[in-house]
C-alpha cells in the first residue's frame, strides 16, 4: 500500500492551521500531517529537523517574520525535494507570479473545498503542477499580456518556428488558429507542442503558462 503523502501546513493564523489540520486528518489513507507552524523562519527551522522531510509545505503568503514567497524561495535552495502550494486568498496576478518565481508547484485558493484541496496535494505530491480554477482563469485572462518579443527566451534548443508557436499559445490560440496563421497542418501545430513541453521541462500546456511566468514572458500587472 502507498505510503501517505507527507503535509506540512504553514499559517500565522491559529484557527486556519487548525481547519487544515482537521481537513488532512479526514484523508487519513492518503495525507499525513507531519507538523504546522506559524511563519517561514519557524517552518524552516522545522523542515531542518525532520527526517523523512515533508513532501508537501501548504504556505500561507502574508505572515510575520518571514512571509511565504521568502520562505518558498529558502526551500527550494536548502530543501529542493519539498513541494510548495500556496494556499492564500490573494488570486491577485502580483502573487501568483512571484510564488511561481520563488518555486511553488501549485497556487490554490483558500475557498476551494477540500477535495480540491486533496486533489491539488496528491497532484504536486506527484511531480505535477496544479492551480486552483480561480488562479487558472486568473492567468488565462493575462495572456493578452504577452510580450511580443520572444528574443530573451531562456532556451537555446527551441527553434524559431517553435518560438512562434510558443507565442500563439501563450495568446490561448487553438491549434487549428495557429497552424492557419503559420501555414502549417495541425497535426505539425501539436509535434511543435510536445517538443515545447519537452524543451522547456514543462509536463502539459499548464507547465508552459508557468514556464512564461517564470521567465518573465508575460507583462507586470498591477497587484
Amino acid at each position: 500500500m502507498k505510503k501517505p503523502v507527507r503535509i506540512l501546513i504553514v499559517d500565522d493564523h491559529q484557527l486556519v492551521r487548525e481547519g487544515l489540520i482537521s481537513i488532512v486528518s479526514t484523508f487519513q489513507s492518503s495525507l499525513e500531517l507531519v507538523g504546522a507552524a506559524g511563519n517561514g523562519v519557524e517552518t524552516l527551522n522545522l523542515i531542518q529537523n525532520m527526517d523523512p522531510k515533508p513532501e508537501v509545505v501548504l504556505m500561507d503568503i502574508n505572515m510575520p517574520h518571514m512571509n511565504g514567497m521568502d520562505c518558498t524561495r529558502e526551500i527550494k535552495k536548502f530543501f529542493p525535494e519539498v513541494r510548495v502550494i500556496a494556499l492564500t486568498m490573494h488570486n491577485q496576478s502580483l502573487h501568483i507570479k512571484q510564488m511561481l518565481k520563488e518555486g511553488a508547484h501549485g497556487y490554490v485558493l483558500k475557498d476551494c473545498d477540500k477535495e480540491e484541496l486533496k486533489e491539488a496535494i496528491l497532484e504536486v505530491a506527484k511531480g505535477n503542477t496544479f492551480f486552483s480554477r480561480g488562479v487558472t482563469n486568473k492567468v488565462m485572462m493575462e495572456f493578452s499580456q504577452l510580450k511580443r518579443e520572444m528574443n530573451n527566451l531562456d532556451v537555446s534548443s527551441v527553434s524559431p518556428r517553435e518560438k512562434e508557436v510558443l507565442n500563439h499559445i501563450l495568446q490561448d490560440k487553438s491549434n487549428k488558429e495557429i497552424a492557419d496563421e503559420l501555414y502549417i497542418s495541425i497535426r505539425t501545430v501539436e509535434t511543435h507542442k510536445q517538443n515545447l513541453i519537452s524543451k522547456t521541462g514543462a509536463k502539459s500546456i499548464a507547465g508552459l503558462v508557468v514556464f512564461a511566468i517564470k521567465n518573465n514572458l508575460l507583462e507586470d500587472f498591477p497587484g
